[in-house]
């Protein structure tokens, strides 16, 4: 009997004593570890932080590809105290070697010194006995962390953590944004895009650490929008080439469905990489297809005529007599093919479309009548945001004509020049002309109901004005796609000279609005090009690009020809 006392006291005491030294290893010769564990979870993912809800694109057949979720990376840190309990030798030592092995600038590190990790920097952050965490490394390589555990130094340490991630780079960046730390809580929040247009839904409800249960955990929802990767891909392409070959500064993409209001592409360039975005500027993450005004230049010419057809004020075969320029208020408007054709003569409605003509336009906004006109502009949306779901979207301005009584700036105004008109809303515009007369609002997101905001003109003259597209496009050819009626519109329009007034002379912005098939359209293009060298007439550098867009979408659909190719 006291030998079986004396063994089970012995077992024990035993159990008591390895109890002891793991409580002390836990807590004293590991405390630091899992305190910086636990600080490097609270910074980097928070262990009760709520899962990022993911954002995708969808394709024609309604397949989700993901644009933006949430990536497993490896994340090197470290236990200043851990090091320091080394002593001197251990700092520099570690300092050394961490800085040799990552001697290159590094994106992602805690470094203040625009991610070139420094010996000095180094130690001074392992000089700590205080210091439990420090941040080396946030999304580390395979290679790289194989070279930090061959080192095998003591207070560094590798976890795996969540980060945001866009596994097609560039592609569509201003639509999506990107996240970045807050600065109050370094919890991720969206930036621009829509992870800022839909931030608190991505965002998720944080938990709280119940005893050893976690509650009132919520996730993100996910976001699906109604992008096509592949048109997305093909119309980003066809832009940057468009750029590239013109040495432009920039340029826009918008692929519209116009029965709907569905957006199935929007791009603009110069863009960015949203798992890189530290690299760039902060307009490069701005999004001019919603963000930025401009004078659309002839474009505007169909609004026009469509005012005029719906008002009963014209028709397109109205005629009236161009002397290739008129005078209005003091003020010279030309013909842009004055001083090589001169006086165009007796010409109609369809004339002015097919020519291009300003004085014609003018003629027009003559005709409507000020009043009427402006009233037009309000119905097509240009005195409102469209209320897509992109963030910090800006009004069109056509503030001047309600408050001018000027001939001159209606005249301008008939033709693009003289008012300012987002891409968006310019599209937007377009969209009702086509699909039979309707303002549609503009969406973005794959499960919104399609929502007419109002009739603006009526099917009859919506009809009519596509009639004098499509001559308009069969007369330059350059539009022309074999087997199908194609309708559209360029635009060259002079940018303005904020400094000393009036236009600069050498500087245009190109644009083309277009869609088909033109009786039944599928989809709506716009085109606009930022100040293209070498070519001053938009029949030369977006036109083309647009009749390469639309005929890979019209093969891509599978639509049919409106005709045989003879």
């Amino acid at each position: 009997m006291k030998i079986r006392i004396f063994l089970i006291s012995s077992l024990f005491i035993f159990l008591f004593f390895g109890l002891i030294s793991n409580i002390y290893n836990l807590q004293i010769t590991k405390g630091p570890y899992y305190l910086a564990k636990a600080e490097s979870q609270n910074r980097l993912s928070g262990f009760l932080e709520a899962m990022r809800g993911d954002i995708y694109f969808t394709d024609r057949s309604e397949n989700h590809s993901p644009a933006a979720i949430n990536k497993e990376y490896f994340v090197i840190f470290a236990v200043p105290k851990e090091i320091y309990a080394g002593g001197e030798d251990a700092v520099n030592l570690a300092a050394e070697q961490i800085a040799s092995t990552f001697s290159a600038p590094l994106s992602g590190t805690g470094s203040a010194s625009g991610g070139q990790l420094t010996k000095e920097e180094l130690v001074t952050a392992f000089s700590s006995p205080t210091n439990q965490y420090y941040s080396i490394l946030k999304k580390a390589t395979q290679d790289q962390v194989n070279e930090i555990r061959n080192l095998d130094i003591k207070g560094i340490y590798i976890e795996n953590k969540n980060f945001r991630y866009y596994p097609l780079g560039n592609l569509a960046s201003q639509v999506l944004g990107f996240v970045s730390p807050s600065s109050d809580d370094n919890a991720l929040s969206g930036k621009y895009g829509m992870e800022l247009f839909f931030n608190d839904e991505l965002t998720g409800k944080n938990g709280q650490l119940e005893g050893n249960k976690v509650v009132d955990l919520e996730n993100g929802k996910d976001v699906v929008l109604t992008i096509d990767p592949t048109i997305q891909n093909r119309a980003e392409t066809a832009l940057q080439d468009l750029i590239k070959k013109y040495n432009a500064t920039g340029g826009s993409v918008i692929v519209q469905d116009p029965k709907t209001g569905k957006i199935i592409a929007l791009g603009n360039y110069p863009n960015f990489d949203p798992n890189n975005y530290s690299e760039y500027k902060i307009k490069d993450f701005l999004n001019p297809v919603a963000q930025s005004i401009y004078e659309p230049g002839s474009v505007f010419k169909i609004i026009t005529m469509s005012a005029g057809l719906d008002s009963g004020k014209l028709t397109a075969d109205t005629t009236y007599i161009d002397k290739g320029f008129i005078k209005l208020n003091g003020k010279t408007i030309k013909n842009w093919d004055y001083e090589e054709k001169g006086a165009h003569g007796k010409t109609t409605m369809t004339g002015v479309i097919e020519g291009s003509l300003n004085t014609g336009a003018a003629h027009a906004a003559s005709l409507i009548g000020k009043d009427i006109f402006y009233n037009y502009l309000v119905k097509f949306g240009f005195n409102q945001t469209t209320g897509i779901e992109l963030p910090g979207e800006v009004t069109s301005d056509i503030k001047k004509l309600k408050s001018s009584s000027k001939d001159v700036d209606f005249a301008t105004a008939s033709f693009g020049q003289g008012l300012a008109i987002s891409p968006i809303a310019m599209i937007n515009a377009f969209s009702a002309i086509a699909n039979g007369g309707e303002l549609m609002k503009p969406f973005i997101v794959a499960d919104t109901e399609p929502q007419v905001v109002r009739r603006v003109i009526s099917k009859e003259a919506s009809t009519e004005v596509i009639k004098m597209m499509v001559s308009a496009v069969d007369k330059a050819y350059v539009a022309r796609i074999p087997g199908y009626y194609v309708a559209g519109k360029t635009g060259t329009a002079q940018i303005p000279d904020f400094q000393r007034g009036g236009y600069l002379s050498d500087d245009y912005i190109h644009t083309y609005i277009g869609f088909a098939p033109a009786y039944d359209p599928k989809f709506v293009i716009l085109i606009k090009l930022d100040k293209p060298e070498g070519a001053p007439l938009a029949g030369t550098t977006v036109v083309p690009a647009f009749r390469e867009l639309a005929d890979f979408l019209l093969n891509y659909y599978n639509i049919r020809p409106d005709y045989l190719n003879e």
